[in-house]
């Protein structure tokens, strides 16, 4: 009998859901603030680069068609079968019929997310495809199909993907015809041939060399982000951008820092030894358009590019901080999640500054650690699999908060603000950050982080729904979660990984009590743009 009122309860909890979610169909889009990306200034831009940005954006918009059939599929049909324009306009900010917020279908009659996204078939399994002898199965550009016989095989994605390559190629061409800037016109036509061959180190390579451009294009292949099986096939995504000049010179100083950085790392010394290349710089930029997954859900605030060890071993690493992206995250998510959830003696220290330089830290925190196993396991990557994104993101995060708070510390910011203000703006934008739910990397990870300092009495939560900050705490924290993912991505751990997703990768009652509480403020989740 027991077992006939559990699964009762549990159809009645299932009907419910759905019925609440048809109910609040209308309110999910407020989830995301709208920001209007203002027409550029584009004063001293000569008429050649205003070609070359209209062209540019093209390019982004056949990226943004491939992201759809890498992520959903058929984006028409999709959305013409949506006469709500509520579902339709949801349907649209996350890329397809999942929620992006919890993973699950907001549309009735979807079943859930793939776990492989559209990378896979979905009749695969993780069996079938480890026992496949294929030497590009594992390639972050090839597409995992059947054949007429039904067997798996890899499709490269500038064959599947081959109708838009070629007209991102068109327009990449037209642009390096069109610039004025030598280097620009170098990175293009070495775009091209990434494009064409699925091989993007001399791209790569031409890109960290093209310094001297006021405008800025990051396209193609460049994230796992959606591979929930493996952890390794690239989506497609674009960002057009427009530099920031006196900014991106006091940035830059901070580049032939990167070694020392390097060497103040928590831990044994052995799990960091990784030495960034030579030719590491910071930009700082305006984003005046992206698509694809970078469009996708909420948006990110700054970039470390390229992923691949390699060019980062004979090169270094570009960060790129998005400025006007950075200013309309703090003012519309984090300062409402710190003025809701913290108490009022710390409310006082979220500052925008300490916010901004965080994500500075945070960008550089990804060229820093490791990118090999010093075990023999490969690429911390591949030893790693599907977790290896969500413990470098949550590395990315504590160890930049570590390295701020004590440049801050130090006075080695010139900025008004110091450690203190560090550390109680990191945790309100993790506690922002949570509410990305389990459903990508980025917000398993902030979820291990927030779980780890609740568990270390770093930040406590009491009755009222706030939270207080212990400073030394919080600061201990940093340095001891810092050091053990450190050591996790040196050896490759992924038993660690399994461990620590179980301790800490569950959202507890606490944050979910946050979460109705931020509703009830009408705090947003994050933000979503429009285009003059």
């Amino acid at each position: 009998m027991k077992k006939y009122i559990v699964l009762s309860l549990i159809a009645l909890l299932a009907v419910s859901c759905k019925q609440e979610r048809q109910i609040n169909m209308n309110q999910l889009a407020d989830n995301y603030a709208l920001v209007t990306i203002p027409a550029p200034d584009l004063t001293g831009i000569t008429d050649n680069g205003k070609e070359v940005l209209q062209l540019y954006r093209k390019a982004a918009d056949e990226v943004d068609a491939i992201y759809w059939q890498q992520y959903y599929g058929d984006k028409k049909a999709l959305l013409d079968s949506l006469t709500n324009p509520d579902e339709k306009l949801y349907a649209e900010i996350n890329y397809g019929p999942w929620d992006r917020i919890d993973g699950v279908p907001f549309l009735l009659n979807f079943n859930p997310r793939p776990a492989g996204a559209c990378f896979y078939p979905q009749d695969m399994t993780k069996k079938e495809f480890q026992a496949w002898k294929n030497p590009y199965k594992n390639s972050p550009y090839t597409l995992i199909r059947r054949d007429k016989n039904g067997s798996l095989q890899a499709v490269w994605y500038h064959d599947a993907y081959a109708e838009h390559i070629r007209e991102i190629e068109g327009y990449l061409q037209r642009a390096a015809d069109v610039t004025i800037k030598p280097s620009v016109r170098h990175y293009l036509l070495r775009m091209i041939d990434g494009l064409k061959t699925d091989n993007y180190y001399e791209s790569n390579k031409a890109w960290l060399e093209m310094d001297d451009s006021k405008m800025d294009l990051v396209i193609g292949p460049i994230e796992a982000v959606d591979d929930g099986l493996f952890g390794t096939k690239a989506s497609y995504g674009a960002y057009v951008l427009l530099k920031n000049l006196k900014r991106t010179e006091q940035l830059n100083a901070l580049s032939a820092r990167m070694s020392e950085y390097q060497h103040m790392l928590p831990g044994n010394p052995a799990y960091h030894h990784f030495e960034p290349g030579s030719e590491s710089d910071i930009f700082s930029c305006n984003v005046l358009y992206c698509t694809g997954y970078t469009n996708a859900g909420y948006k990110v605030i700054g970039i470390n590019f390229p992923y691949d060890a390699h060019v980062q071993k004979e090169f270094g690493t570009r960060t790129i901080i998005f400025d006007n992206i950075i200013r309309e995250k703090f003012n519309r998510t984090v300062f409402p999640v710190g003025k809701t959830l913290l108490d009022d003696h710390f409310q006082p220290h979220v500052d925008a500054s300490a916010f901004y330089w965080l994500i500075v830290f945070r960008e550089i925190a990804k060229g820093l650690g490791v990118k090999e196993t010093v075990n023999g396991r490969g690429t911390v990557a591949e030893a790693l699999g599907a977790e290896a994104l969500v413990i470098e993101k949550a590395k990315s995060n504590v160890i930049g908060a570590y390295l701020c708070a004590q440049e801050a510390a130090t006075d080695h910011i010139s900025a008004l603000f110091g450690k203190e203000e560090v550390l109680t703006t990191f945790v309100a934008n993790t506690l922002r950050s949570v509410r990305f739910g389990t459903a990508d990397p980025t917000g398993q990870a902030n979820i291990l982080v927030y779980n780890y300092l609740l568990q270390n009495k770093a930040v406590v939560w009491n009755a009222t729904g706030r939270y207080s900050v212990d400073y030394d705490k919080t600061w201990k924290a940093l340095e001891t979660l810092g050091a053990d993912l450190l050591r996790i991505q040196a050896l490759g751990d992924k038993e660690a990984v399994e461990t620590y997703l179980q301790h800490y990768g569950e959202a507890d009652m606490k944050s979910q009590a946050d979460k109705r509480l931020l509703e009830r403020a009408s705090v947003p989740v994050d933000i979503r743009f429009a285009y003059e």
